[in-house]
């Protein structure tokens, strides 16, 4: 029977994504066929057979390594900083970026980076029927994470279209970083851990496409490079001098976004405490998901637990629920094990909205910033939408 109410769940979370789609009629339904195939195949495929946990693990392990670089040059301006036994958020999420963006606008200045995006683009686009580039910045932020892929597609970003950059501002909001898959898997099951990673991209691309549908013609479905303008290209020195201080400026925003939101959201918090001391962000939105919860095939008790840590980590982040519940996991059912873990492994809360709005606003027009701004409901709705869809479709396999 739970099998069954956790499948309900799935056509339910897909129901919600059509019925408050911005554009219910321009939904591409062959698009969001295959991407569901996809995900049902990739679930099945990473749940049953260790080799497909290895591929996940192995192509993020690259990436930890790049940030772990990145952190040699964080020690030598900030030692007491770097390989601390807990490294704060500016340190571990933000200040890699100043590593990561310069050496991708590189590998964009010599052309890499454009080819590669192109031809992975049109593979995943010829499977999906997704525009090049949205295809591949599934991929990327799947090991990147959400502002250093934006970071380092500024190129694409401020060319595209405002509807586009929704649709990427929307996806961005369902990823996790690569440098932190190894501290998750030190708290929670590494399977469900790996498994949830590329769910959560190809269920961004489902869900973007439900909530926001955007028809981009062959004209516009270009990867942008730096000659396509027809100016005579930088210096390479200059080029790069502009990429690290657009790194750093780009840090800094994010930054004081982040501070802000969580902060707005602990005032919020506090000044409910004043009606109740139970009436707390984290409980409403507890009740709000429970049946949410319970649609992922668990019953009444554990729906319940699931729906208070889906409330604490959409208000806090994943951290808190994993510290919470790392030592009591065996005392959950394997199903919800592994529902728990999916649905968590995410940055969609209330912070990572301010991550992207600085984000944006650090590299695109007040337009397309603004229109992002006005956006913010949808976002969450995405990142909620995503979140629940990765845990239903991995649970069908989890028992």
């Amino acid at each position: 029977m739970y099998f069954i109410i956790n499948l309900l769940g799935v056509v339910v979370f897909l129901a919600i994504g059509v019925l408050l789609s911005k554009k219910r009629k321009e939904i591409q339904w062959r698009c969001v066929g295959a991407l569901l195939l996809l995900n049902v195949f990739i679930a099945w495929f990473l749940t049953t057979f260790p080799i497909g946990r290895d591929i996940v693990s192995g192509a993020a392990a690259g990436f930890v390594w790049l940030v772990s670089v990145a952190y040699d040059g964080i020690a030598f301006a900030f030692p007491d900083w770097v390989h601390v036994e807990q490294m704060n958020f500016f340190t571990s999420a933000l200040l890699p970026i100043l590593l990561v963006v310069p050496l991708f606008d590189i590998l964009t200045y010599i052309g890499i980076l454009p080819f590669v995006i192109r031809w992975i683009g049109k593979a995943l686009a010829f499977i999906t029927r997704t525009p090049k580039f949205e295809s591949f910045f599934a991929i990327e932020m799947m090991f990147l994470g959400n502002t250093e892929a934006l970071a380092v597609s500024t190129l694409q970003l401020k060319r595209m279209k405002a509807d586009r950059n929704l649709t990427l501002a929307m996806m961005s909001m369902s990823c996790v970083t690569a440098a932190l898959i190894g501290v998750y898997t030190k708290m929670m099951p590494a399977e469900f851990i790996l498994t949830a990673v590329p769910l959560n991209c190809i269920n961004a691309l489902i869900v973007s496409n439900l909530l926001h549908p955007v028809r981009v013609s062959e004209k516009e479905d270009v990867i942008a490079t730096l000659d396509d303008n027809g100016a005579e290209r930088q210096p390479f020195f200059s080029f790069l001098g502009n990429s690290i201080l657009g790194a750093g400026r780009l840090v800094l925003i994010i930054c004081a976004n982040v501070i802000a939101f969580v902060a707005l959201a602990a005032l919020i918090d506090k000044l409910l405490v004043l009606i109740h001391p139970s009436v707390t962000l984290e409980n409403i939105l507890g009740c709000i998901m429970f049946p949410f919860a319970w649609l992922l095939g668990l019953d009444a008790g554990e729906a319940f637990q699931l729906a208070q840590y889906m409330g604490t980590k959409l208000i806090t982040n994943e951290f808190v629920v994993m510290l919470n519940v790392k030592d009591i996991m065996a005392n959950f059912s394997v199903h919800m094990q592994g529902v728990l873990t999916v649905f968590i492994t995410s940055f969609a809360n209330f912070s990572t909205v301010g991550m992207i709005i600085g984000c944006f606003k650090s590299i695109v027009d007040e337009d397309k910033n603004d229109l992002i701004s006005r956006n913010v409901g949808y976002m969450l709705l995405s990142g909620i939408l995503v979140s629940l869809l990765s845990a239903g479709i991995a649970g069908l396999f989890i028992w």
